[in-house]
């Protein structure tokens, strides 16, 4: 069945993908963020003899596990920088600032984090600055707020080494939460705007490749083994049938969805190749590939919440085996 080819206005919406991700920390990083907190900078010496600042848990050179930690200055020179005349959200200052990389008194290598200064020309490569700490220090990398001019000269002899460290502090962090986000304005195109508008019609629309004849949901705009475009839109479904699957245990985040559940591959009659959704309406456990599905659609009709069984026999393996 070919649909109305006429397309609609191209979308475009503003789109946020975050992923705070949580870690543990091992002996190494635990005491390097505990001593931010504490107001000390700790790095680890190598095998080679070489301080590493931010410290790492096995030798570059060696790979062997290192636990040597030791204490540096929280003074140091600039190697290298960029200006950011522009900052954006979340990052260490609101006000343009300098990328810098540091290298502390007793270290070897250098940190990356800001330089607040009045403009490009306050910044040069050799120039002295010191750790400007947080005000409210919590064992995170932003307990260094940023660094800032110093007009100290640069430590000599003995004074400039690192001074071994115990890593020991009371109530040490033990974990961290890495916040991972994106924020960008998408755009689907031709393809998939003529797709998000047949979903807001109940209706799951592809396009065909006039190569290869298969045909995409949702679709691409091209095909991606002709390396043609794909114009001649058709209607899909709305049944299809389970090609693989998974059972998911781990609840998410902003999902009100009970553990276990299914998400699945679900080949549409008609496409050449399955989308994936989640299977409701039938215990988890009974779930199988082959299982005919058909769409129930969500409250506000702009997409399928989730694929239930049609009460039709399985499909044999051989009519989607090449789905999989």
């Amino acid at each position: 069945m070919t649909a109305p080819s006429s397309p609609p206005d191209v979308l475009r919406a503003p789109l946020v993908v975050e992923f705070p991700f949580t870690r543990s920390l091992g002996p190494v990083q635990s005491a390097f963020l505990t001593g931010l907190r504490e107001g000390v900078v700790l790095g680890v010496r190598t095998a080679g003899g070489a301080v590493v600042v931010p410290p790492v848990e096995y030798d570059p050179v060696t790979a062997e596990e290192i636990r040597d930690l030791v204490e540096v200055a929280a003074t140091g020179t600039v190697t290298t920088w960029a200006w950011n005349p522009a900052p954006r959200p979340n990052q260490p200052l609101d006000t343009p600032f300098a990328w810098v990389l540091v290298t502390l008194d007793g270290a070897d290598t250098a940190i990356l984090h800001a330089l607040d200064a009045p403009g490009p020309e306050a910044v040069r490569t050799g120039m002295r600055v010191r750790v400007r700490w947080a005000a409210d220090r919590i064992g995170a990398i932003t307990d260094i707020a940023c660094f800032e001019p110093h007009d100290g000269a640069a430590p000599t002899g003995d004074a400039a080494g690192a001074v071994p460290h115990d890593g020991v502090f009371a109530d040490a962090v033990t974990g961290i939460v890495a916040e991972a986000r994106l924020d960008y304005t998408y755009s689907p195109g031709r393809a998939q705007t003529a797709y998000i508008g047949g979903l807001a019609e109940r209706k799951t629309i592809g396009e065909r490749c006039p190569s290869c004849h298969k045909v995409y949901v949702p679709p691409r705009g091209a095909c991606p083994t002709c390396g043609v475009a794909t114009t001649d839109r058709v209607e899909v479904g709305p049944a299809g049938t389970v090609t693989t699957f998974c059972i998911v245990n781990i609840k998410a985040k902003n999902l009100d969805i009970e553990v276990p559940y299914v998400y699945a591959h679900i080949a549409l009659d008609g496409a050449g190749l399955a989308l994936h959704g989640r299977i409701g309406g039938i215990p988890y456990d009974q779930v199988r590939m082959g299982l005919r599905v058909e769409p129930v659609w969500s409250d506000d009709g702009g997409h399928p919440d989730h694929y239930r069984p049609t009460g039709e026999p399985d499909a044999d393996y051989d009519a989607y085996k090449e789905l999989i």
